[in-house]
């Protein structure tokens, strides 16, 4: 810990889950640290305003939250989803898991993750201060003007801004008209609207543990479910189809062509009455650069990279947005000019692969579960996974169940897709890799439930040699 008079003032603009995990990890490390939030205290509030879209805790959430020890609270007031469940438009079911055994998402509520984090922080001796809107700061001094509760100027200083402020960052925006800023960011055709499954004689109406589906190629609902045994649905289509939907007879019509196993289980009312009186929220994506201005501020979470909600990384890259910060401070032995820059070199080409990812993931969500290649994909990509589980790792085990950087996911994966799908159509075709027709008659078999384990692994030894080569060189 730092003596009194070393102890420098952090100032964290965002009350966030990703603002008060990092007031938690620099107060754990003696800073004097002090949260400004524009919002009430949403512990006392009866009714928090926006976006209530739940979350996805994966391996990159749970690490950061296992720092600051609340991940044993978070996990147990979530609820945990083993798979994917897919909805075919005639009712059918089947499901698509996410990993190997014990690997699982876990579905949180935003609200009381937040509650979670403050309540930490503030017994970390955080300063808590709500209702305070910041209007204008100096990125020189760090002096800092904010709006207070009464509508009075409240004026602070700080050695260090964060800005954990979210995808309108007011901290982002005072950087982009001081220093020299690359920004881009992009609406998709897309919005969201969100409706709710109430539980169902005092229990969950549909499977739990699972992330429901309901692909329908241009458009798709989801729904997680919550720990008080409902589920929240989120239905994402574009705009123009969205304002199609004009007359209840038109929301029932595309309803029961689209959704139909979902209507006695929301309710028909309730959708006619979600979709008449509810406007579709947009949703954005943002890439900027640098996050840092010198030693004195540093943007984190959607402040410095939005992304789209369908590889539910969002929250977990800005948990380990804190992660990355504080090891670069162990490194550096918390001298700001030299953690800041190395943070946003490190940062930004991973925040970029994210978001490109995550727009690759509302493709697979909404489409590409309802192809059979892809289905048939997802099953070899598991074999070789079980068969080499060191050399070829399934993308999505790569994203959500490890901490491998953002961007060489993605180069492993474009590496690992081209040599496994030139050898599946080379095995198709009587194969030139040293394994005979019969072999990859025998994969088929297995994938289809109708050949052991062990006959197709001895059937593809002269395959798995191959590839453990290929994927070493």
């Amino acid at each position: 810990m730092m003596s009194g008079r070393d102890r420098k003032r952090i100032a964290v603009i965002g009350g966030g889950p990703v603002g008060s995990l990092q007031a938690c990890f620099l107060a754990k490390k003696g800073f004097q640290v002090d949260i400004f939030e524009s919002r009430e205290d949403i512990r006392k509030a009866e009714e928090v305003k926006g976006r209530s879209m739940n979350l996805a805790l994966s391996v990159r959430g749970t690490t950061a939250l296992k720092h600051v020890e609340v991940e044993e609270k978070v996990v147990s007031e979530g609820v945990r989803m083993d798979a994917r469940r897919i909805h075919t438009p005639d009712g059918k079911l089947y499901s698509i898991p996410y990993g190997k055994n014990g690997q699982y998402l876990v579905s949180l509520d935003r609200r009381k993750l937040n509650e979670t984090i403050l309540t930490a922080a503030e017994k970390l001796d955080v300063g808590l201060h709500f209702n305070h809107k910041i209007s204008r700061f100096d990125l020189e001094t760090g002096e800092m003007m904010f709006q207070g509760p009464d509508g009075q100027e409240v004026t602070a200083k700080a050695d260090l801004i964060f800005g954990c402020d979210g995808a309108f960052s007011t901290v982002r925006r005072q950087m982009m008209r001081s220093i020299r800023f690359d920004y881009s960011q992009t609406y998709i055709p897309h919005g969201y609207m969100e409706l709710t499954i109430p539980p169902k004689n005092g229990e969950f109406a549909m499977d739990v543990n699972f992330l429901h589906i309901w692909p329908r190629n241009e458009y798709m609902m989801i729904a997680l479910p919550n720990a008080d045994k409902s589920f929240t649905c989120n239905l994402f289509m574009p705009f123009d189809m969205f304002e199609s939907l004009k007359t209840e007879e038109d929301i029932m019509k595309f309803w029961h062509e689209n959704y139909a196993d979902s209507i006695p289980l929301i309710g028909e009312e309730n959708i006619k009455q979600t979709l008449l009186n509810t406007e579709a929220l947009s949703m954005i994506s943002i890439e900027c650069s640098p996050y840092h201005h010198e030693n004195t501020c540093v943007i984190m979470g959607d402040a410095a990279h939005a992304m789209l909600p369908f590889y539910g990384q969002g929250m977990n890259c800005g948990f380990e947005d804190c992660i990355i910060f504080n090891e670069l401070m162990d490194k550096y032995k918390d001298d700001f000019s030299l953690v800041l820059p190395e943070y946003t070199q490190i940062r930004s080409p991973d925040a970029k692969a994210i978001c490109d990812l995550s727009m690759y993931n509302y493709l697979e969500m909404r489409a590409s579960v309802n192809s059979s290649w892809f289905l048939f994909r997802k099953k070899v990509d598991n074999l070789l996974h079980w068969l080499m589980p060191g050399r070829f790792i399934p993308l999505y085990t790569m994203v959500t169940f490890s901490r491998i950087r953002y961007h060489v996911v993605i180069k492993k994966w474009q590496r690992q897709d081209k040599l496994i799908n030139s050898a599946l159509f080379a095995m198709m075709g009587a194969s030139t890799l040293g394994v005979s027709y019969l072999a990859a008659r025998k994969a088929a078999f297995y994938l289809n439930g109708h050949l052991s384990l062990h006959d197709l692994t001895v059937a593809l030894t002269g395959a798995m040699d191959f590839f453990s080569k290929s994927l070493g060189n």
